[in-house]
């Protein structure tokens, strides 16, 4: 007999599966000796008040074994002749919408301009020495895109779009860990990822898809109003290469020169709003204390804290952005010239510091900029180097102690930090554009009452956080995702403006293998 309990129980009960069948055999009077299993199906987390709580769903297994898989195995069939689609770009809209398409009976060529995710590692390791940044492999650039070095959080939101449930499943089914399937806030970690992704790939090529490399798309292949394929350059041997089939253009959110390409061929896009800040630092046992209401922090039983904050400052959003509890702070920059900063965790979240984006929303009227479609990828090219001249001309950051910002005075010293490289005192109260400086002010002095002990100076704000999403949206027709002009071109994912985050991303690029293959049945 199966039977499902809905638990609240306190964090050292919920510890372990023997400390869950111990809290069942002594309050739901079960027979120990009949409780052969349990299977956690849904785990959160209730920090609202002291004492904390965890939620849990399990499912109680008496009398009876364990017989039925977790997850549903998908099996991947051989597809090497079959019709080929053309996938550019390898992060997480690339790769799914690659073993999509394996599912539907079709061929994935996926064209990346960055190295696969172990060489990109090193290129990533270089950055952190304060060395150039390649152009074409960094924390944006390379397999598994901008997620898989910077922390591999899976929680979204945009869950009538598409199958959540089996983009996690997936996951799964190439090493992920099974509690993404039920934590409320599912994470894999930038240790764990990378081997994910690998075995995502091999999976590809097993099925008789293929993938390249260190190889940049040029342009599209056209025929009249009908992409059939792109050109590309191959930056090992500096050779032009073809691809030929309808094409899912899945770049990532800073392939600034894929939307320059599109501009100046007059392939329709247009400016969305960002929302562009800081990197927001505490000491992770002061997050703690904050959020488990506990002067002793978390204690044993309990994750690194998080937090979220959300608020509107004089018609803005003003909020926090990818929370890094027992993370590190890292130089993203994808170009030179540039200082961007992001977060990033590994699946233990065990660092002293934790981190998030504090960023307010921009929209295109506040930089009025006409009606340039890349005024918005400009002006996170101008804060960028801006920050970049605030750092000394290297990729020391810019910083600012959290309570000096909001009273807009220079920081003479600053806390110790998880950032790599060195932090530079600087105003950023007076040099970032006052609409941002201004509204996340004021917000960092609301989210302080909120939550006693978060506005300090034992906090540091590092600068710039520009590349929360895509600068431009790809247009597209809402019924077949294809570009509005062009038929075989499927902008997809977070780079094409439909998607923000790693499951979104990946749910978008299912949706458009499916489009994919509605098109060439219809050829």
């Amino acid at each position: 007999m199966k039977k499902e309990y809905q638990l609240r129980i306190l964090p050292h009960q919920a510890f372990s599966e023997d400390a869950i069948k111990d809290f069942l055999v002594l309050e739901k009077g079960l027979n120990p000796k009949e409780l052969r299993h349990i299977r956690v199906l849904k785990r959160s987390i209730d920090a609202r008040h002291r004492p904390v709580y965890v939620n849990l769903n399990v499912l109680a297994y008496i009398n009876e074994e364990i017989e039925e898989e977790v997850f549903k195995h998908i099996e991947y069939r051989d597809v090497s002749s079959s019709p080929s689609v053309v996938i550019v770009g390898a992060g997480p809209a690339g790769l799914f919408s690659a073993l999509k398409l394996i599912e539907l009976g079709l061929k994935p060529i996926i064209v990346e301009r960055g190295k696969d995710v172990h060489s990109r590692k090193k290129d990533i390791a270089q950055i952190s020495r304060g060395s150039l940044v390649n152009p074409d492999s960094n924390y944006c650039f390379g397999e598994g895109g901008a997620g898989a070095y910077s922390d591999g959080k899976l929680f979204t939101r945009s869950k009538k779009r598409g199958d959540v449930k089996k983009i996690l499943e997936v996951f799964c089914q190439h090493g992920a860990p099974e509690a993404i399937l039920f934590d409320a806030h599912p994470h894999i970690g930038t240790d764990k990822l990378p081997g994910v992704i690998e075995n995502m790939r091999n999976t590809i090529l097993k099925s008789g898809g293929k993938v390249f490399f260190s190889t940049r798309m040029r342009s599209f292949i056209f025929e009249k109003d009908k992409v059939i394929g792109i050109k590309a350059l191959d930056l090992k041997d500096n050779n032009e290469l073809t691809f030929f089939g309808p094409v899912i253009l899945a770049t990532g959110h800073s392939a600034r020169d894929v939307y320059t390409y599109l501009h100046e061929s007059k392939i329709e896009i247009e400016k969305k709003a960002l929302a562009i800040g800081v990197r927001l630092e505490h000491p992770s046992f002061l997050i703690d204390c904050i959020q488990y209401h506990d002067k002793q922090g978390r204690g044993d039983y309990l994750p690194c804290a998080e937090y979220s904050f959300s608020t509107q400052i004089e018609g803005r959003g003003v909020y926090s952005f990818c929370m890094c509890p027992g993370g590190h702070v890292i130089p993203a920059s994808s170009g030179p010239d540039q200082i961007v900063v992001n977060g990033m965790s590994s699946s233990f979240r065990n660092s002293k510091w934790s981190n998030s984006g504090m960023v307010v929303e921009v929209r295109p009227e506040d930089i009025n900029e006409g009606n340039d479609a890349l005024a918005m990828m400009r002006y996170q090219e101008k804060l960028e180097r801006l920050c970049f001249l605030q750092g000394g001309k290297t990729l020391s950051a810019p910083a600012q102690r959290m309570v000096d910002f909001t009273l807009s005075k220079f920081s003479e010293d600053l806390p110790k930090s998880s950032y790599p490289l060195d932090l530079t005192p600087s105003p950023l109260n007076v040099w970032l554009p006052r609409h941002i400086s201004h509204r996340l002010s004021l917000g960092l002095k609301k989210f302080g009452y909120l939550s006693p002990g978060f506005l300090t100076n034992d906090a540091v704000l590092i600068a710039i956080e520009t590349r929360t999403s895509s600068p431009v949206r790809i247009i597209r027709n809402n019924l077949t995702l294809e570009h509005i002009r062009l038929s075989g071109l499927f902008p997809c994912g977070e780079g094409a403006g439909y998607a923000g985050g790693i499951v979104s991303a990946g749910v978008d690029g299912e949706r458009c293998a499916i489009k994919a293959k509605e098109y060439l049945s219809a050829i």
